[in-house]
C-alpha cells in the first residue's frame, strides 16, 4: 500500500489515496459492508415512485417575469424555511442526525470525462424512483429541507430529475441542482425550473474546452444564456462552480467577470486527488489537472484577486477563510478543522446506502441505509482527525463555517441591512 504524501497532496502521483493507511483500510475493507435492505433494491416494484409532475403548473405567464422585489422575497423566503430554520432546529439535537444539506446521487454515470474527477462511474446504476422517494421522505421526517442532486451528471435522466424536483419541492425542499450543463437544453430548464428548483449550480471550468477540461463555456453559451434569462421567470438562482488546475487559472478570472457580468455568483475549489482509492480513475498519473510547485505562487496571487474581489461585492459561496485555507491545501499543510459530515450533512448513493461526504463515497464501511442510518460521531471524529487534514470540500467547510450562531446572526443583519442576496451571497468576515 502506497505512502501518504507528505505534502502537495493535490498533484496526484504514483499515491492512490490521501489519507492514513490505517484509516484507508478501516474504509474501504471494513469486517462488516453494507447491506442494501430489500425496500431499496434496484428491482423493487411493490413500493411508490414518483408521481408524475404536472407541466406546466400554470403560476407562471409567458414573457412576464417577477420584479427584483418579487425575486428577492421569494429567495429570502425559500432560504429562511429551507436552510435558517432547520440550522436552529439543528442546534436542540446535537447528539441526532440532523441534515442541513443532504446529496442525493441520482446517477454516478457522466457524460463527460475531466480528467481531475473521480466522482463517476459510467457502470454504476442510477438511482430508482423507489430509492430517491424513500429518501425524499425519510430525510424530510428528520428535519432536513435542502436537497442537492448529484452525479455523475444528474441531467442524464431529466425526466428523472424533474419528478424528483417537483417532489421534493411540494415538500418543501430547496433543491440544488448541479450540473455540467451539456444536456441543459432550453426545454429541460423551462420544466425543472416549473417544477420549482431553487439553484442551478453550473459547473464549468474554461471559456474555451482544453484537453482534459471538457466543461468550457462556449459549448454550452446558448444554454447559459438562456438560463440566466429566465431567472426571474421561475424563480431559481445561478451560480457557476470553477475547479482551480494546473491548466486553467487564466479562464478562472476570465469565468470570474463573466459570471459578475450577469449578475450570478461563483464558487471556487482548488484540484483535488481522489481521498480514497478509486480502481475506476482512469486518470491519476500524468494527470496535466493536476497542480504542482511551481504554480503554488500563482495560486496564491489568483486566490488573492479573488478574495479582493469578495470584499468588494463580487458574488461568490466561499468564505474569504475558505480561500485562505486553499493555499495552506495545495501544500498538504491544513490543519484538522470541524468538518460537519455524517452529522448535518450526508450523503445517499444512487443504491440507497450512506456516507458521510462526497470523497468517501467509495467507501465501504457500514454508515447505514435510508431511513436505519448507523454514523457514530465518536468514529466520525476519529476518521476526520486524518481526512480533514486532506480535504477541504467547498461545502462541508461553508457548513463548519456556517454552524457558528453568533456568525450566522451577524451574516443575517448584514443581508438584512443591505438587501438580501439568497443562499449564493458570501458568507465572509
Amino acid at each position: 500500500m502506497a505512502e501518504v504524501q507528505d505534502s502537495s497532496q493535490n498533484t496526484g502521483g504514483s499515491t492512490p489515496f490521501r489519507i492514513d493507511i490505517q484509516v484507508h483500510d478501516l474504509l474501504m475493507n471494513p469486517a462488516q459492508k453494507q447491506a442494501i435492505p430489500p425496500s431499496l433494491a434496484p428491482k423493487d416494484d411493490t413500493a411508490p415512485g414518483l408521481p408524475v409532475p404536472v407541466y406546466p403548473q400554470g403560476q407562471y405567464v409567458d414573457g412576464q417575469e417577477m420584479t427584483l422585489r418579487e425575486y428577492q422575497n421569494l429567495n429570502t423566503k425559500r432560504t429562511l424555511k429551507a436552510w435558517a430554520w432547520p440550522f436552529v432546529k439543528s442546534r436542540f439535537h446535537g447528539d441526532e442526525l440532523r441534515p442541513i444539506i443532504t446529496y442525493l446521487f441520482t446517477e454516478f454515470k457522466c457524460n463527460v470525462d475531466c480528467h481531475y474527477c473521480w466522482s463517476f462511474n459510467n457502470a454504476v446504476k442510477g438511482m430508482t424512483e423507489q430509492t430517491a422517494r424513500a429518501s425524499i421522505d425519510w430525510i424530510h421526517s428528520i428535519g432536513g429541507r435542502v436537497l442537492a442532486l448529484m452525479g455523475g451528471e444528474p441531467l442524464l435522466r431529466p425526466d428523472f430529475v424533474h419528478k424528483i424536483t417537483y417532489y421534493a419541492a411540494k415538500k418543501g425542499y430547496y433543491v440544488y441542482l448541479p450540473t455540467n450543463g451539456r444536456l441543459m437544453r432550453p426545454e429541460v430548464i423551462d420544466r425543472i425550473g416549473d417544477a420549482g428548483v431553487g439553484i442551478f449550480n453550473l459547473a464549468i471550468d474554461a471559456v474555451e474546452e482544453k484537453p482534459g477540461l471538457p466543461k468550457a463555456l462556449n459549448r454550452i453559451r446558448p444554454y447559459f444564456e438562456y438560463l440566466v434569462k429566465n431567472q426571474h421567470k421561475y424563480g431559481y438562482a445561478v451560480m457557476v462552480n470553477i475547479n482551480i488546475t494546473h491548466i486553467n487559472m487564466a479562464d478562472v478570472r476570465e469565468l470570474t467577470e463573466i459570471a459578475r457580468d450577469h449578475g450570478v455568483a461563483t464558487d471556487y475549489h482548488i484540484n483535488e486527488a481522489p481521498m480514497l482509492e478509486q480502481s475506476h480513475f482512469r486518470h491519476l498519473e500524468d494527470n496535466s489537472t493536476y497542480l504542482t510547485p511551481d504554480d503554488f505562487p500563482k495560486v496564491d496571487a489568483l486566490l488573492d484577486e479573488l478574495m479582493e474581489k469578495n470584499t468588494h461585492g463580487y458574488k461568490m459561496a466561499n468564505p474569504v477563510q475558505h480561500m485562505r485555507k486553499m493555499k495552506l491545501l495545495m501544500r498538504g499543510k491544513i490543519e484538522p478543522w470541524s468538518c460537519r459530515a455524517g452529522q448535518n450533512n450526508l450523503i445517499i448513493r444512487t443504491d440507497g446506502t450512506l456516507a458521510p461526504c462526497f470523497p468517501m463515497y467509495s467507501a465501504t464501511y457500514d454508515w447505514g441505509t435510508v431511513g436505519h442510518h448507523k454514523f457514530d460521531v465518536k468514529q466520525l471524529t476519529e476518521m476526520k482527525k486524518s481526512c480533514s487534514t486532506g480535504c477541504l470540500s467547498t461545502c462541508n467547510f461553508i457548513l463548519s463555517h456556517a454552524y457558528d450562531t453568533g456568525r450566522v446572526i451577524k451574516w443575517g443583519v448584514r443581508q438584512a441591512m443591505h438587501g438580501f442576496r439568497g443562499a449564493t451571497g458570501s458568507f465572509a468576515d
